[in-house]
């Protein structure tokens, strides 16, 4: 039997108007779709922002959960071992509580970013001596990370509730 969807439809956010460096270029659209990202997951109803919306078990607090994750293993050098794990919330976790996490994983992965003048050079590592990737390359990759992951939750969103766009 059919869910009834909400069917809250917003307009889409336009890309990002960023200043004309590659690194305000780069930062722009990763900020872009950070938050479309979070406000795809805040105010996604219990308990479908925690129920799996296709076999392998993905779903919205999943996705935010291991977004926050991958902010601080690349931008302050925090370790996982389980990424398998990262895309699973603890059952008491709340949507507002994930979300929580991951606008204070970006906060700090932002405090990182302001110290970074050159894009090539190596981001800094609370331990010296580890590998790091350039600051050029990790912006890179959170885009593509943050991107994959968003267009993964507009689907879940749709399939959860009915709401739409960014």
């Amino acid at each position: 039997m059919p869910t009834a969807f909400r069917r809250d439809r917003r307009g889409d956010a336009p890309p990002p108007r960023t200043g004309s460096s590659e690194a305000e270029t780069l930062r722009g659209f990763l900020d872009y779709l950070r938050a479309s990202i979070a406000a795809k997951v805040d105010g996604a109803p219990e308990p479908q922002v925690r129920t799996a919306g296709v076999p392998s078990g993905t779903n919205l607090l999943g996705l935010l959960n291991h977004l926050a994750f991958v902010e601080r293993s690349t931008f302050l050098g925090e370790e996982d071992v389980d990424w398998q794990a990262t895309f699973r919330a603890a059952p008491a976790d709340s949507a507002a509580d994930v979300v929580a996490r991951y606008r204070e994983a970006v906060e700090r992965a932002n405090e990182v970013l302001d110290g970074c003048a050159d894009l090539g050079a190596p981001l800094p590592r609370p331990r010296p001596g580890r590998p790091a990737p350039s600051v050029r390359w990790a912006l890179v990759h959170m885009i593509e990370e943050t991107g994959r992951h968003a267009g993964h939750a507009d689907i879940l969103r749709e399939l959860a509730d009915g709401a739409t766009g960014r």
